[in-house]
């Protein structure tokens, strides 16, 4: 870790500024949380070096899927992984939250792509999160090591937090869950959310589902979530939860031989259509499809980011300029509308404007899609939205003047970089609403 460049204690950047890696423990944990996003353009999550986060399904506000926490103390995750060991009866989660052990937690962010290294009793643990460039999945690769000249049983708990939609706590009582054994997966539906009425999240693996839950009180039990019921108990109980707190959870068994590994699947997505659905969770069941399409990422990334390179006098400077930021704006500002402390979900009109300006060297299409897009968010009187939700076109009215500078200033910056005139010719709608009475600042 100490060979890392600008190496603070905590972490820092690989040789090439590729990769940002961590070391946490229970003694050593970084001063407030330290997130990464990984998505593209319709679905996408929030990790954290603890495995906190969430994720959401086109919308990062009104259709998270798994609860949105914003406290950068405890980072209460969303999404646990659960080991126990049958033979021992001792239990970890993977993450270093809510139930570590006393060794180091390695951290890895790297574009597109997230690693977690662990050991636990004798079993070596990495962890490869990803989103891929189309499907709305989150895909975990979980790669399981038995160090140790001894077979190992043990059984691997997925838990999450369901929401598909904007409160948790309004959710509370309207998931419905339904397990389809056929296809070895756990569908869920938010049978309150009229917005996205037609979401329907999942859950499935590489390895069998044994048993699940829907029932958060059932899995939590006289425990809590650094020791839960579910873990302890033999089995998890079958139970749909709706009426109750909710939750997602289920249950695998793997079997390890002395000295061997298992590579095992676990996802988490949203379609819209429940033959999509398993089509998605078919393909992302297979190990060799998931680990072509984390090359694909990482390629695809690559590719995008090395557009253009800008070399200073400060090489701090440079690791930040060259990938990093170009990757943040994209992932975070245009297409997740999201970050660990604000869920925002919404375009704001001057502020997706200014992101694009920064992304023009790297493709001036980003700036044409953000110029269209807003322009179709112009009142008839001349003024616009302040911000409004693609998915739901709803959005604010406001006197705040500056909105309208930032569309003549980008389509004046996008035909000087591209020579594009063409674009004077794009013919959008105004849209109509009640104007502002006087006294009223937005509405």
């Amino acid at each position: 870790m100490e060979e890392l460049k600008y190496y603070n204690e905590y972490g820092g950047f690989s040789e090439d500024g590729k990769e940002y890696h961590i070391k946490v423990n229970k003694n050593n944990k970084l001063p407030t949380v330290w997130s990464h996003m990984l998505t593209n353009p319709n679905f996408g999550t929030v990790v954290t070096e603890s495995m906190g986060g969430y994720t959401w399904s086109k919308n990062s506000r009104l259709n998270k899927l798994t609860a949105w926490g914003n406290n950068h103390i405890t980072d209460i995750p969303s999404e646990i992984m659960y080991l126990k060991d049958e033979d021992s009866n001792v239990f970890w989660s993977i993450g270093s939250f809510p139930a570590p052990d006393n060794d180091d937690y390695y951290i890895k962010y790297g574009f597109g792509y997230a690693k977690y290294t662990h050991t636990s009793y004798d079993i070596h643990q990495e962890l490869e999160v990803f989103v891929p460039e189309k499907d709305s999945v989150k895909i975990n690769i979980l790669n399981l090591r038995n160090n140790s000249v001894t077979k190992k049983n043990l059984k691997l708990v997925y838990y999450i937090k369901p929401v598909l939609a904007e409160d948790e706590i309004k959710s509370n009582g309207y998931i419905n869950l339904e397990i389809n054994r056929e296809s070895n997966l756990i569908t869920f539906k938010n049978l309150y959310n009229t917005d996205f009425k037609n979401s329907i999240g999942f859950v499935s693996s590489s390895e069998k589902i044994i048993a699940f839950t829907g029932n958060k009180k059932n899995f939590i039990g006289e425990g809590n979530l650094s020791k839960p019921d579910g873990i302890i108990n033999m089995n998890l109980d079958n139970q749909n939860g709706i009426g109750s707190d909710a939750c997602v959870a289920i249950e695998l068994n793997i079997k390890l031989d002395a000295l061997s590994e298992k590579e095992v699947i676990i996802m988490l997505g949203c379609e819209e259509d429940i033959i999509d659905l398993k089509d998605t969770a078919y393909k992302y069941s297979k190990i060799q499809n998931c680990r072509e399409e984390l090359t694909n990422i990482k390629k695809y990334w690559e590719e995008k980011l090395s557009a253009i390179i800008i070399k200073t006098p400060f090489e701090s400077m440079n690791l930040i300029l060259n990938y990093w930021m170009p990757y943040q704006t994209i992932t975070s500002r245009l297409w997740g509308k999201t970050g660990y402390y604000q869920s925002g979900g919404a375009i704001g009109f001057r502020d997706q404007l200014q992101d694009t300006l920064g992304l023009k060297y790297i493709s001036p299409e980003y700036m044409k899609t953000q110029i269209l897009k807003h322009a179709a968010h112009q009142f008839i009187e001349g003024d616009v939205e302040h911000w409004w939700h693609e998915e739901t076109k709803r959005g604010i009215r406001t006197r705040f003047s500056d909105d309208l500078l930032w569309l003549a200033y980008v389509v004046y910056e996008y035909i000087d970089m591209t020579g594009d005139y063409n674009i004077l010719n794009e013919n959008v709608p105004y849209i109509l609403g009640n104007t502002l009475k006087p006294g009223i600042d937005e509405d």
